[in-house]
């Protein structure tokens, strides 16, 4: 504690701080993942170092003067390092985290009639607690109550296809513009049967469950890689003819200049009055 404090009940002296300490520190303030005594501590330190007195701090921070003064006194002799926690004592723990992932990673027996494991199960098939288990689970990111979905195609040209759209995208012919197009269709146009009450003090907004349908349009939309700029259309249905309508609309918006469309593989784009007027318009390529 020498250094830190002046005498027995003097103010204490500012707190210098480490270089490029400050804004790790700020951080730990702020930090929603750090843990709340690190970030106490942290702030002790931030209040020290702008040279706030100890009984202030202790007031501001909630805790006792003899706490502030050892965290100023473990930061001042080793910086970041001095506000972590130091290592305890005691039994070891005797929980093998990797064998309860061993076992997340087996089905479940069937006669529990369940798909994946909770981590009440698991607990109760090894004798242990469910927060032992969802410890575990956490430390190693396994996520049993979690699905997501893929899909592997089986093109043989993908790989090629997939490299020349991204190298249109990041090295377009000089002069020319590249879209990336797609449709949205049956878009529903509903509207509540009653007007919405705005939010007030202590109730949020509220609105009608039920709703009137104003029929439905469908949205052709093209995005300009380059600058972000989005040309859009609705039309009352999604056939050729309106798609049709959507690509001399942007033959209209881009005039004069070589358009490169990117844009799936429905049926709609491939009709014979499509592509006739795509022969008869040689600067647009689909």
């Amino acid at each position: 504690m020498r250094g830190i404090l002046s005498s027995a009940g003097a103010t204490a002296a500012r707190l210098a701080l480490r270089k490029n300490d400050h804004d790790e520190l700020v951080r730990l303030t702020r930090a929603s993942s750090a843990r709340a005594g690190l970030g106490m501590r942290a702030r002790i330190v931030l209040l020290a170092a702008d040279g706030t007195p100890n009984v202030e701090i202790a007031r501001l921070v909630g805790v006792s003067r003899p706490t502030v003064n050892i965290w100023r006194s473990r930061y001042a002799e080793a910086g970041l390092a001095g506000l972590l926690d130091e290592e305890r004592s005691g039994r070891p723990a005797l929980v093998d985290q990797r064998m309860i992932v061993a076992e997340t990673l087996k089905p479940p027996p069937k006669s529990l009639g369940v798909t994946h494991w909770s981590s009440r199960l698991l607990a109760r098939r090894l004798k242990t607690s469910h927060v032992t288990v969802a410890a575990a689970w956490k430390r190693y990111g396994v996520q049993p109550w979690k699905a997501e979905t893929f899909k592997f195609s089986t093109d043989p040209e993908l790989v090629a296809k997939v490299t020349d759209v991204i190298g249109l995208y990041l090295n377009p012919p000089e002069n020319a513009v590249v879209l990336c197009m797609d449709e949205k269709s049956q878009i529903q146009a509903l509207d509540r049967t009653q007007q919405t009450l705005p939010m007030q003090p202590g109730h949020a907004e509220q609105r009608t469950h039920d709703y009137v349908r104003h029929g439905t349009t469908t949205l052709f939309a093209a995005l300009e890689i380059a600058t972000g700029n989005v040309t859009g259309v609705c039309k009352n249905r999604h056939r050729h003819q309106e798609f049709l309508a959507f690509l001399k609309h942007l033959a209209r918006t881009y005039s004069g200049r070589d358009l490169h469309l990117v844009m799936d593989n429905y049926a709609t784009h491939k009709r014979p009055e499509v592509r006739v007027w795509l022969a008869a318009n040689p600067r647009i390529y689909i």
